[in-house]
């Protein structure tokens, strides 16, 4: 029957409320927004100053705070294309195994007599034997330092291609590890690069691999690709080394197995330090932004166990002896080790600022990339060019509506009114969904909106043009309207479902402005069908309750 029980209708009006409560903040967007980042803000420092107390006040807590994300083509932002220089991974790998590959060696030197490394391409590992006869002995014992691959498309393989010239035994990795090693890279480079990104409050950016070796980042709402770089482009890769000696020559012979560094705060003095670190910035666990004892910006940092537990014992046996904190290759400090550090806890200080020490904690916490990052293409889109696209999306999508509304009451008069009442919440539902699950709006995603604004309507008219055919065969008003809909059902759901798979392959297939046009496109045909079949009926049958027409002309 055409009737809807009480329960149904409380269900209808109740989700049409919700839409319009969670559409309601993009209204009033920039108040929303300052209040959710002072939320943020106050969040992540422990501490709400009175600027951001008064940023959060521009919106009442009680109400639903979500926003439709907009893409970087509405927001305006920074688009950088990187290339990871896999190759410094290579390197570190070789540094890495020489400690190891020594030590293996000195058990033999009865065998393979004195061993020294040698000057050699920074992606191989050289070492000289004093008995270049036993060089066989050699090359099986650095074989023993091998490891199988950790790939699906290396099964089988080692990491380690070990040869020999003479007396040199040389090590490098194997064309299987270098690719495993690369994808590797590339995924954590990746993640990396998400998290600097996502710490720092930015909505919705897209980071993505894009070839073999190649990181697209794009960010909406930052002010330059400047501004990015300097996010993203710093390694941030923090260490603890030994000190060696101290001097203004940066020339001076560092030996094997050591390195030359500036220090950060004294002008022209050089560092010598141990190449292997006690421990590094991958052994954090936290860092966050504080004040030293003079009220100087710093970061305080603490150590996982196993980093407490090396830094601890390397401090307990250098007591007296100085220690270098490391950060993107330049010696930030060297204090003096006065007792044993133990808690595994401990403070960078210098000359930063509040900003810099709280970019220098985001990046800390982040990780340190893997690999140096060279960009190779980078722009920053105006807001002003967002705004002018926001402007046209709104003219096209206000216009797409009037003509809609005219054409559909014009046809169908009163009914036709209860159609664009249901193309307008339609709209409404969309915002509300996107704005609920966070989704992001771009210029696509607005033809897409405009797209669901025009074809709302094809349930509507399907159900109409049904109801038209049951009052010319003589049915009564109410029961023509009951089997208009009951009989359209099966058409409306087919010509949906369609569009629903069409949809579905351009979100899952497609990227960028295509998913974005899918993405509005599906929510859109969700919307619609309520809207239609649930909304437009329950205005017609209060409509019938009213007016109680005998009779009815479409």
């Amino acid at each position: 029957m055409l009737q809807i029980p009480a329960w149904k209708r409380v269900l209808i009006l109740g989700l049409v409320a919700l839409g319009l409560l969670f559409a309601m903040p993009n209204l009033f967007y920039s108040r929303v927004e300052q209040h959710n980042d002072a939320l943020k803000a106050a969040e992540q420092a422990g501490f709400e100053t009175p600027e951001l107390a008064a940023a959060r006040s521009g919106w009442p807590d009680f109400l639903p705070s979500s926003l439709v994300n907009l893409g970087l083509d509405l927001r305006g932002g920074a688009h950088l294309l990187g290339e990871v220089d896999v190759e410094d991974v290579y390197k570190s790998r070789m540094d890495a195994l020489w400690p190891e590959l020594r030590g293996a060696l000195a058990e033999q030197r009865d065998v393979v007599g004195a061993v020294r490394r040698a000057q050699g391409p920074p992606d191989e590992l050289h070492v000289e034997i004093g008995e270049p006869s036993q060089m066989a002995r050699a090359v099986e014992i650095a074989r023993g330092l091998a490891t199988p691959v950790v790939s699906i498309s290396g099964a089988g393989a080692t990491d380690l291609d070990i040869t020999a010239t003479g007396s040199t035994l040389i090590v490098r990795l194997s064309d299987a590890e270098k690719a495993a090693t690369d994808d590797r890279t590339i995924q954590q480079s990746l993640e990396i690069v998400r998290r600097r990104v996502d710490e720092v409050g930015t909505r919705e950016p897209t980071i993505q691999r894009q070839g073999a070796d190649r990181i697209l980042i794009q960010v909406p709402g930052i002010g330059s690709a400047e501004e990015l770089k300097k996010l993203i482009g710093t390694t941030a890769k923090l260490t603890f080394n030994p000190v060696i000696g101290r001097g203004v020559d940066p020339d001076t012979a560092a030996g094997v197995g050591n390195v030359v560094l500036p220090s950060l705060d004294e002008e022209g003095v050089y560092y010598t330090l141990e190449e292997r670190p006690v421990v590094t910035g991958e052994e954090l666990t936290d860092a966050r932004p504080s004040f030293d004892q003079n009220g100087q910006p710093a970061v305080d940092f603490r150590f996982n166990p196993a980093g407490a537990k090396r830094f601890g014992a390397y401090t307990s046996a250098n007591v007296g002896q100085p220690f270098a904190i490391v950060l993107d290759d330049q010696v930030i400090s060297a204090p003096v080790i006065r007792q044993a550090i133990t808690t595994g806890s401990g403070q960078i200080s210098g000359a930063m600022s509040v900003d810099e020490s709280n970019r220098l904690a985001v990046l800390l916490r982040a990780g340190a990339l893997p690999a140096e990052m060279t960009f190779l293409e980078e722009r920053t889109i105006g807001p002003e060019l967002g705004q002018d696209s926001i402007e046209a999306g709104r003219i096209a999508a206000i216009v797409a509506t009037v003509l809609v509304v005219a054409y559909i009451i014009a046809s169908y008069g009163i009914f036709g009114v209860f159609a664009s009442t249901a193309v307008v919440v339609n709209v409404i539902l969309i915002l509300a969904i996107m704005s609920a699950i966070g989704a992001t709006l771009t210029l696509p995603g607005i033809a897409g909106i405009v797209l669901t604004v025009g074809t709302a309507v094809d349930a509507n008219v399907i159900i109409y043009e049904r109801i038209r055919e049951e009052l010319r065969s003589g049915k009564r008003v109410a029961q023509a309207i009951d089997n208009g809909f009951n009989e359209a059902m099966s058409a409306i759901i087919d010509a949906n479902v369609t569009t629903f798979i069409a949809a579905l392959v351009m979100f899952f297939l497609g990227s960028g402005p295509v998913k974005g046009f899918a993405v509005t496109l599906t929510i859109g045909i969700a919307t619609s069908v309520f809207s239609a079949i649930y909304l437009t009926r329950l205005m017609i049958v209060l409509w019938l309750d009213w007016r109680k027409p005998r009779t009815l002309e479409l």
